[in-house]
């Protein structure tokens, strides 16, 4: 068999293996992930929610770091409407030190996390959903209906440069009943680290 046949072979057998990424309209699988204060989290937890908040992001990135006052400040808005935030590094801490469970603890307590932050030990569920980047945002509805997939808004690096806010324009219609648009933007970040064989 030839090196270029062989390779074929196995990238055929990882794409059937490989989850399919959400799109608007799938569910969105439920998980059980260990919080930075040692207590295991699942969506199911979360009791009269009208939907999810589920950000991919981690401690290193500089992209994940931008957006973290951001999320604090959508967590501390959206929450009490009934739309709370989760975050989960999908990182693998032996390809990104940085992003160990230790260090999420810390980061978490420096920057004051009100919501979960969870680790994907594994990296069972980042695949599971789809994401590829930090942060990478998520948007679901009461039954983990997937309703918005993408960045949080347009300017990764700059707060105050911001000119469309698509998380929350997303949550703005569907609070509304209306048709999110557009219910997909390209995930702006740094490419989630894969534990090195």
């Amino acid at each position: 068999m030839t090196l270029s046949l062989l390779t074929g072979l196995l990238i055929t057998i990882f794409t059937m293996n490989a989850p399919a990424a959400l799109k608007p309209g799938d569910v969105a699988a439920d998980f059980k992930l260990k919080n930075v204060d040692g207590k295991m989290v699942s969506l199911s937890d979360f009791k009269n929610v009208k939907g999810y908040i589920v950000v991919f992001t981690c401690n290193h990135c500089p992209y994940a770091k931008a957006y973290e006052d951001r999320l604090i400040a959508i967590n501390d808005k959206y929450s009490k409407q009934g739309y709370p935030v989760i975050a989960i590094n999908p990182n693998d801490p032996s390809a990104e030190p940085e992003d160990s469970f230790d260090e999420m603890k810390v980061r978490a307590k420096q920057k004051g996390f009100k919501f979960p932050y969870l680790m994907d030990e594994g990296q069972k569920i980042y695949p599971q959903y789809g994401a590829t980047k930090t942060p990478h945002v998520f948007l679901l509805d009461s039954k983990r209906v997937v309703k918005y997939i993408g960045s949080i808004d347009d300017s990764p690096t700059d707060a105050s440069a911001v000119k469309a806010k698509y998380l929350e324009d997303a949550i703005a219609a569907l609070q509304a009943g209306k048709d999110i648009i557009p219910n997909v933007t390209k995930a702006l970040g740094c490419s989630i680290k894969v534990k090195k064989a």
